[in-house]
């Protein structure tokens, strides 16, 4: 289980979660203009392929990988023309090259039987693809511009349990928190918001609290 800060968020007193979401999200939204999704794609299917190579790596190293990588496979059928130990070398440094090799090919397998060669549309039928759970479909559903749900990776938890909007630990109830929380319109660019912060001011070990837009009077677990 990875560690909590469920318990950071008794540190200060604010206002209730709903009357501190709309502001939390302006503020981040005006320190991060940037945020954005870091995986480098030019279609839905470099999009797809690029967050299935993304578990347990960083973007920088999926970044890495997928630039050499999309040069060679253009097409779900490349996926499946090659043995597949040659696609687990063409994946290997981003990590469980087995595992994700096998669920490249799933994936393809279907696209191609299925779907016509096309990424499909609907986030119930991204499901459906070996290797795609809720977190890959909420990401590629929301790069689509149909956010469906909202991403819930180890940043996200994190802060959203420092700032009170959740007290739940498994990302499937947390997201499900969120989602009665944030406003829809915010659900695509919500996670991208508290990743850049996380990245850039709310560090898991040492938060900069004296650099946070949210620190004064938004954030239970503000440290000043």
């Amino acid at each position: 289980m990875p560690r909590s800060y469920v318990a950071e968020a008794r540190r200060k007193k604010v206002a209730p979660k709903k009357e501190r979401i709309r502001p939390v999200i302006d503020r981040l939204a005006a320190e991060h203009a940037d945020a954005g999704i870091a995986l480098r794609f030019r279609n839905d299917l470099e999009l797809l392929n690029s967050v299935m190579l993304s578990a347990q790596t960083t973007d920088v190293n999926v970044n890495r990988v997928t630039e050499k990588l999309f040069r060679k496979y253009t097409r779900p059928e490349d996926y499946l023309a090659v043995p597949v130990e040659e696609l687990e070398q063409d994946v290997y440094a981003t990590g469980f090259y087995r595992q994700k090799a096998k669920s490249l090919r799933g994936a393809m397998q279907r696209i191609v039987e299925v779907y016509g060669g096309e990424v499909p549309q609907s986030f119930d039928e991204l499901l459906t693809l070996p290797g795609v759970a809720r977190k890959t479909a909420n990401v590629v559903s929301a790069e689509r511009g149909d956010a469906q749900g909202i991403v819930v990776d180890t940043h996200v938890r994190r802060l959203s349990q420092r700032l009170g909007f959740t007290r739940q630990e498994d990302p499937v109830k947390i997201e499900r928190d969120l989602v009665r929380l944030v406003p829809r319109a915010d659900w695509a660019r919500f996670p991208h918001l508290l990743i850049w912060h996380g990245r850039r001011i709310c560090d898991a070990r040492r938060p900069r609290c004296e650099d946070c837009p949210l620190a004064e009077d938004l954030c239970p677990a503000s440290r000043v």
